[in-house]
């Protein structure tokens, strides 16, 4: 775990504005993260999954944290492991999304000729989903939380806030992807207070640096074990949000 000290997290807006600089400046494709941020998780999930054996289940939801689950899902499909892919929420919302969530499920669809429900995206809404949600829970070996990243600022709800208390019932080992679901990225705690609800993972595969919330309150405890991911950011630029984020915390004692 990542010492808790202003040279070592980020606020989950300076993370974001090291994305825009990235693409803005450096000319690195937001796809490209996108890439490199799946394949970092799918890299920790295959450690944990047989190839023909029980599958990874994959919750996105309706932002670029589901399209990071996207990747993960064909990342492992082309390295000969089983996968199930469940979209959090109403399923005709990605037409509304990011182009490169958009590009990462066609990608993924375009797979559904190999079978054994490859390329498939399971709506998970209403309570007839979730019972079929139960079911691939039972079913799967590791569960992969794609849902909600950074940018969640309200309490969770149905279905979403069911889900998420559906995988923390179960004794599925967890990972979540950058933050998990429902927690404050920069509070360490879980979004709504009382009325809220959070992933409870086993491990956390956050990117770039660690955000606030990973290491601070409740957050470690939500997080379990934390892997930091590198994406394709610049390394001078990582530095120089880092180096700011410790002027500014001098500047406030």
């Amino acid at each position: 775990m990542p010492s808790d000290s202003p040279q070592t997290w980020l606020s989950a807006a300076a993370v974001r504005e090291l994305d825009r600089l990235a693409i803005a400046t450096r000319g690195v494709p937001s796809a490209l993260l996108m890439e490199n941020a799946g394949r970092a998780v799918a890299g920790i999930a295959a450690r944990r999954l047989e190839r023909g054996g029980a599958p990874a289940l994959i919750l996105v939801g309706p932002g670029n944290n589901g399209g990071d689950g996207l990747v993960v899902a064909r990342t492992l499909v082309n390295r000969g492991f089983r996968v199930r892919v469940c979209f959090v929420g109403n399923l005709a919302r990605l037409r509304d999304l990011s182009a490169d969530v958009q590009l990462n499920a066609r990608l993924w669809r375009d797979m559904e000729s190999l079978g054994d429900g490859v390329g498939r995206l399971t709506e998970i809404q209403s309570h007839g989903d979730l019972q079929a949600l139960q079911r691939f829970l039972g079913a799967a070996n590791v569960v992969i939380d794609a849902m909600f990243g950074t940018g969640l600022t309200r309490a969770l709800r149905s279905p979403w806030s069911d889900v998420v208390r559906a995988v923390n019932a179960t004794d599925k080992h967890v990972i979540a992807v950058d933050v998990p679901s429902g927690l404050d990225a920069d509070l360490g705690e879980v979004v709504g207070g009382e009325q809220g609800v959070a992933i409870c993972a086993s491990e956390t595969v956050t990117f770039v640096v660690p955000k606030r919330g990973l290491v601070h309150g409740a957050g470690p405890a939500l997080t379990g074990t934390l892997t930091v991911a590198e994406i394709g950011i610049p390394i001078d630029l990582v530095r120089a949000a880092l180096q700011q984020a410790r002027l500014s915390s001098a500047g406030e004692v």
